[in-house]
């Protein structure tokens, strides 16, 4: 029999019934005692976008065993940015603590076993922030632990707490962009990550990008937070494709990432400490960092600095 799982979850979907199917058949063996489903209302300017909303309302509904189930269902549409934050907002109005899957972060079984475990073991433990289930290593294991710590924050199927997400803060009022690189400069020392996520959040600040989960990071960032993250693959990304909002690119390396398994024991790590290398191997992909120092130690881009009397 599947694992049954202790936490509450909040299912958010929105037009995409094929991958809602897919990840509600996870959901349903791991038989949440409390599910929350909360759907984004259909653009207006897309025709028949209704009625595939309506269709992935319908398959995630089709609760077959001993469940507290509430719903929101958005007439209109809210978008990425405050669609999937209100949701949120709403979940954990209700519940202390609990699991996020969205329409297309498929999880292994093993998923809901590490939430559980880790919203246990930490649930007191100020210092730890985030449950992350993707593994985004490609291959590459940090330490004997089951899990490692990480200064970032992944969202594609995770859990936390009711005492982080009130410390959210969707437009970022509570920040400078004058402040933003000396406070990154904290934990990033590489000098075109400080610049790629100065980027992002100068273009947070401004509107525009529609998305809610780089708030969350700069978030966690600001309030010095470890994340946990499994050094098996606990999600995959199914939705990467045409249909996607941001996951467009079918072939991308993230996209359809194979599912691992933990083990029947989870090995916790001896030291509480972020893994800043695995942080590094990250954004070193996610921000192609070998091709721009290749590009800026190009012998003309060095004489140039050396003419300016730069290093």
């Amino acid at each position: 029999m599947s694992y049954q799982t202790k936490s509450a979850v909040l299912f958010i979907i929105f037009n995409r019934p094929d991958t809602t199917k897919l990840v509600f058949e996870q959901i349903a063996a791991a038989r949440p005692p409390r599910l929350y489903i909360a759907a984004d209302g259909p653009r207006a300017d897309k025709a028949n976008e209704a009625a595939l909303c309506e269709e992935a309302r319908v398959v995630a509904s089709l609760v077959n065993w001993p469940c507290e189930v509430k719903t929101l269902f958005r007439e209109k549409n809210l978008g990425c940015k405050n669609g999937v934050a209100s949701a949120i907002d709403w979940f954990f109005g209700q519940e202390e603590e609990g699991i996020i899957l969205e329409d297309d972060c498929l999880p292994a079984e093993s998923f809901f076993r590490f939430c559980d475990h880790m919203l246990s073991k930490y649930r007191h433990d100020t210092r730890v922030r985030h449950i992350g289930g993707s593994n985004l290593q490609r291959g590459k294991t940090w330490g004997a632990a089951t899990y490692y710590f990480s200064n970032l924050t992944h969202v594609w199927g995770w859990a936390s707490w009711r005492r982080v997400w009130q410390d959210y803060d969707k437009e970022l009022g509570r920040y400078s962009l004058k402040d933003v690189r000396q406070q990154l400069s904290n934990i990033f020392s590489d000098p075109f990550i400080l610049d790629t996520w100065e980027d992002i959040f100068k273009q947070l600040k401004a509107g525009q990008i529609d998305t809610w989960d780089y708030q969350l990071t700069f978030t966690n960032f600001f309030n010095n937070s470890l994340s946990v993250i499994p050094n098996f693959n606990l999600i995959t990304n199914i939705g990467y494709g045409a249909a996607a909002t941001h996951t467009t690119d079918p072939n991308n390396p993230y996209a359809n990432i194979p599912l691992e398994d933990i083990p029947s024991d989870i090995l916790n790590p001896v030291y509480v400490q972020p893994e800043k290398r695995a942080d590094y191997n990250t954004l070193e992909f996610d921000f192609n960092l070998k091709a721009r120092y290749k590009k800026y130690n190009k012998p003309s881009r060095r004489f140039k600095r050396w003419l300016k009397g730069e290093r």
